[in-house]
């Protein structure tokens, strides 16, 4: 790799792009705006109200995070801003698209009297979680700086990071505790991934992944040699020494016990994965790639003979057969039970709740009515009434139908019916995207991410130092891991898992933690495209001057 690195830093111009990364993102700003404008004409048959709030507030937040850039960063790869601007800006439109309470079709779907999915996007929110993200990307570029070099007091350089490997791996620790601790976390959809801190919810394992990521380097940077040695052969599998074993085992521990406590089986694979590929940047030998992927798959198997992880054994078999789960479905005795509104104890098990719930009112206790009458007949007669475990594969297949609706070229954005998809603003952003921009437009999408990858990695291997190698070769694979999950659970690839869509799902925990993880990416691509410094004088000319 490092001969390969020096070839990539040779043909590297080393010059400053800053004209070609401005044209970028003006290109992605007219992507937006167009994405906002044909939003309003399909829908009002005229520009939207928002067009300038949202619009214009964009352009502003990316033309503030280009001016630091160009000032702090000049070096910087040209791509990655503009690439992160056009994703964000998507999904904004796309958010601000579902927030349209009012639109023509729900009105007439309502006074149709069909039924329709919660929705609770939030145009709003997302532009001011867009604009704490960029606000991190502008503190992040300024204070990642190089202190030797005399370019700040309080800078930093991601170098420094490895001085402070086990405290950062410690603080990544303590946050993926922090759901788990009573009063503070909270479950969500099964996962107990999410902690409340008054009004607003926080993800911590969206930071805590990029802490992994520094202490995974620094710590591979110092073993790498050891775990690179040869133990057994077995074919033409070259198996590592068993002594070497430990670390891989201590994470493959650490993911189970994620799985175990939090129930996300998306964030076990993400950390483990991303423990694996990094051993593999480290250490070049394919065998540490098998030897993770079998205990993946025995970590999984145990997850599912284990009674307490219900939920991932519903998720899994969700996956392989989703259609008995359709609108409520129970699970007794390895046989799945049909509750949904079609069903006769769900209307009977409706009935009783909607006495129960008169009875509160003639009693005084509009409260508990209130209560009562929010309560989900299928599940609450899956529980009290079969005695199984109730799931609901009504999200997965809805999601489906959307991108079946959507074809090759979409609907056109405005024009399809995502919102009747449960989460369609955030788990399934990216299957609304499908209905309304089709094959085409989210093909478009998943390149701009394998193009900031592909970006990521070419500063990896340019980079001098090898902790700096692990570190931007980990912040690019985590991205590609995730976005890899998230894509492949609501398009039944995989199993689905709660993992975000990376800068188009609605939520400020995702957006703020890439946010940081562009800024890592551009601060270091900059370091590795920057000249190297001159000598004062050609030493060739050097004289010796003797002072007798």
């Amino acid at each position: 790799m490092s001969s390969i690195g020096r070839q990539i830093r040779a043909q590297l111009p080393y010059t400053k792009r800053n004209a070609a990364s401005l044209a970028l993102l003006i290109f992605a700003m007219v992507l937006t705006l167009s994405a906002f404008a044909e939003v309003g004409l399909a829908r009002d048959g005229e520009l939207p109200i928002g067009l300038p709030l949202y619009g214009g507030g964009l352009v502003v937040l990316a033309f503030a995070a280009y001016f630091a850039q160009a000032k702090f960063a000049p070096y910087a790869d040209p791509l990655l801003l503009p690439l992160a601007v056009a994703l964000n800006g998507v999904g904004l439109a796309m958010i601000y698209r579902l927030d349209l309470d009012t639109s023509k079709t729900k009105i007439d779907a309502v006074a149709a009297g069909q039924k329709l999915a919660e929705d609770e996007a939030s145009a709003p929110g997302q532009l001011m979680w867009t604009f704490v993200g960029i606000a991190m990307f502008v503190v992040a570029v300024l204070i990642m700086r190089d202190t030797k070099n005399g370019e700040g007091p309080l800078a930093i350089s991601p170098k420094t990071m490895q001085r402070y490997t086990y405290i950062v791996g410690l603080s990544a620790m303590v946050l993926l505790l922090l759901p788990i601790v009573p009063g503070l976390g909270g479950s969500v959809n099964g996962a107990r991934v999410w902690i409340f801190i008054g009004p607003f919810s926080v993800q911590p394992g969206e930071f805590a992944k990029l802490m992994l990521v520094v202490f995974f380097a620094g710590y591979l940077v110092n073993k790498r040699q050891a775990m690179s040695l040869i133990g057994k052969k077995i074919g033409p599998i070259s198996l590592p020494r068993a002594r070497d074993l430990g670390p891989i085992m201590v994470i493959w521990f650490f993911a189970l016990g994620v799985l175990f406590v939090q129930k996300d089986l998306g964030t076990a694979l993400l950390y483990f994965g991303l423990f694996i590929s990094m051993l593999y940047i480290a250490t070049q030998r394919v065998s540490w790639v098998m030897i993770g992927v079998g205990l993946l798959a025995v970590g999984i198997f145990i997850a599912t003979l284990l009674p307490f992880m219900s939920h991932v054994n519903q998720r899994i078999s969700i996956w392989q057969n989703p259609k008995p789960y359709f609108d409520g479905g129970c699970l007794v005795d390895n046989r799945v039970t049909p509750v949904n509104p079609d069903t006769d104890i769900y209307k009977q098990v409706k009935a009783e709740l909607e006495a129960k719930a008169v009875e509160y009112e003639r009693a005084g206790n509009k409260q508990k009515a209130k209560n009562t009458r929010l309560i989900a007949p299928g599940s609450y007669a899956c529980s009290n009434k079969l005695g199984g475990e109730y799931s609901d594969s009504a999200q997965l297949m809805k999601g489906l139908f959307s991108l079946g609706e959507g074809g090759v070229l979409g609907t056109g954005l405005g024009q399809g019916e995502p919102w009747r998809t449960p989460l369609s603003f955030s788990d399934f952003v990216f299957d609304s995207l499908g209905e309304e921009l089709g094959l085409t437009g989210v093909m478009v999408l998943l390149l701009l991410y394998a193009l900031i990858v592909q970006r990521g990695m070419k500063t990896a291997i340019a980079a001098r130092d090898p902790f700096l190698k692990l570190f931007a070769g980990g912040v690019s694979f985590v991205l590609a891991l995730q976005v890899f999950v998230i894509v492949g659970g609501v398009t039944k690839l995989i199993p689905l898992t709660g993992l975000t869509t990376p800068f188009l799902s609605q939520g400020g925990s995702s957006l703020m933690a890439n946010w940081i993880l562009i800024a890592i990416l551009v601060r270091m691509s900059h370091d590795a495209r920057k000249p190297a410094p001159q000598a004062i004088q050609d030493e060739g000319m050097t004289q010796i001057v003797s002072t007798r």
